[in-house]
């Protein structure tokens, strides 16, 4: 399958006028057997397979999501491998995503001690500046199989600047909070380097709206000794600060 490139956009008419549709893609990381696709069986299809296997390699599905103004993105989620004898395979998918989410299991503490090392997959092979999520699964066992706590999440996300949520496939719960929790901060970022790259090459004195191809820019840009640092993203609180979500399922949970 080859990879979809970073905000790519395709055009469709609706009632004779045309409007762009900007796609994200987006990549769910974590162990095996941690419920990744049955996560997204149920925010894609509404579906749960109990007796899921592994995934072997990736798979992908695609879905349109109303966000902030009524305005339309598409998400394309990946779903990668998480048996470490197809990370080589699985990684090289990871290229040009924009989003990730980081999945463990709430009754296993090894996938969730792991999700360190997913975090750093998830920075060295997305797109810089990918905006992460933390999501804690299958919330809906029993609560004497809880290995890992609502706190350890939200402490281990806040601590990497990230977003949280509870889930669960089996019941749903949580799951279409994540998903558009995720794309939504997408949004935010996209939207501000966009704005951001604009004022640059305003201030290089190109055309703000067009897009050169990088290695033809850079012969433009050769000469000039310029810099700048990307804000935090999201929306802001009363006090003129960025602020990140943190969400918890209900008493259920996912697989």
């Amino acid at each position: 399958m080859a990879s979809v490139s970073i905000a790519s956009q395709s055009t469709m008419a609706s009632e004779g006028v045309e409007s762009t549709i900007t796609l994200y893609k987006i990549v769910l990381l974590g162990d095996s057997s941690v419920g990744k696709s049955n996560l997204l069986l149920r925010f894609i299809r509404n579906t749960f397979i109990l007796d899921s296997k592994p995934t072997i390699g990736v798979e992908f599905f695609t879905k349109t999501v109303q966000i902030e103004n009524n305005k339309l993105v598409k998400a394309q989620i990946w779903d990668t491998a998480g048996q470490e004898r197809y990370q080589f395979i699985a990684s090289s998918y990871y290229r040009k995503a924009v989003g990730a989410a980081l999945v463990y299991d709430t009754s296993s503490r090894k996938s969730f001690e792991h999700v360190a090392k997913w975090l750093k997959v998830a920075e060295e092979n997305c797109e810089p500046g990918c905006t992460m999520m933390l999501i804690g699964n299958k919330i809906d066992l029993p609560s004497e199989h809880r290995q890992v706590t609502f706190r350890d999440g939200q402490e281990f996300a806040e601590r990497n600047g990230m977003s949280f949520v509870e889930t669960s496939a089996l019941d749903s719960t949580g799951v279409s909070v994540a998903f558009q929790q995720l794309v939504q901060e997408i949004y935010w970022v996209q939207s501000q380097k966009e704005e951001e790259e604009r004022e640059r090459r305003r201030s290089l004195g190109m055309d703000g709206d067009s897009l050169l191809d990088p290695s033809e820019e850079k012969k433009q840009d050769s000469n000039a000794n310029h810099s700048f640092k990307l804000n935090p993203y999201g929306p802001k609180t009363s006090d003129g600060n960025r602020k990140r979500g943190c969400c918890g399922g209900g008493g259920g949970g996912g697989v």
